[in-house]
């Protein structure tokens, strides 16, 4: 089948429904730290002449409020780039059954669904809104309406560690950020266990995360997958600082 290849990824990265913020109780927490460090700081070096300590307060206050911008732009623009690079480099056909593991309001999903001509792209998730805010099945549906690809979405309300479908039913699993939201590491190494089984044989696993990334693809080894790679997303997917980058696992299901 001729390959799908009219979807730039410039253009996919410009979306039209609202995704909301990543975790956003961590990006309010870094902006209220930064401010309340920023005032103490001041009022440490003006007020109470303690030059070391203001200092020490601006200086924290500058890197907090850099990391709440640096966040903001992650979670707002830069992800979707990467995505769309990522995506469109995979040169899919567009009669692929494709599915979003944790896919909250559709970010990497409804990019998915635009290679899509015959294919599916099928999301779970929990629906949690700690995990991303305004988290809902109906926020997502909403999306897909506005990116124009909803007759290619399925959604279902499952937990990644147990899910509703059959062995071997698709020919790409994604995850974008959603796996560290389980609490337990048996429960996210049985995620992966669940994608793996619901794969393919021959399909591709990509996984976007910011914890334990190096277990995840040393994990999929031992499951048997091949082709296993681990490396660091640039500075657009890094959520506040070098210390938070997001790294990314690609594996395939032998054949």
């Amino acid at each position: 089948m001729e390959k799908s290849s009219s979807v730039s990824a410039q253009r996919l990265a410009q979306r039209r429904g609202d995704y909301g913020f990543d975790a956003p109780s961590v990006v309010i927490s870094s902006i209220l730290v930064g401010l309340v460090m920023l005032v103490l700081g001041l009022l440490s070096l003006l007020r109470w002449r303690s030059r070391i300590l203001g200092i020490i307060g601006l200086l924290y206050s500058v890197c907090s409020l850099l990391s709440g911008v640096s966040y903001i732009y992650t979670t707002r623009r830069g992800k979707f780039q990467v995505w769309a690079e990522l995506l469109s480099s995979l040169h899919l056909c567009g009669d692929e059954q494709i599915l979003d593991l944790g896919c909250g309001r559709g970010a990497v999903l409804l990019m998915a669904a635009a290679f899509l001509k015959e294919g599916k792209a099928t999301g779970v998730d929990i629906w949690k809104s700690s995990d991303q805010s305004g988290n809902a099945s109906s926020a997502t549906w909403k999306n897909a309406e506005r990116e124009g690809v909803a007759e290619r979405v399925d959604l279902y309300t499952a937990d990644m560690q147990q899910l509703p479908f059959a062995n071997n039913s698709f020919d790409l699993v994604l995850s974008s950020l959603a796996i560290h939201n389980i609490p337990q590491r048996a429960g996210r190494y049985k995620a992966l266990d669940e994608a793996v089984r619901v794969l393919k044989a021959g399909g591709r696993l990509i996984i976007a995360d910011v914890f334990e990334t190096q277990r995840y693809a040393e994990h999929l080894g031992e499951l048997g997958m091949i082709n296993v790679t681990h490396r660091m997303l640039d500075w657009r997917f890094w959520y506040g600082s070098p210390w938070f980058m997001t790294k990314l696992v690609k594996a395939a299901k032998p054949s």
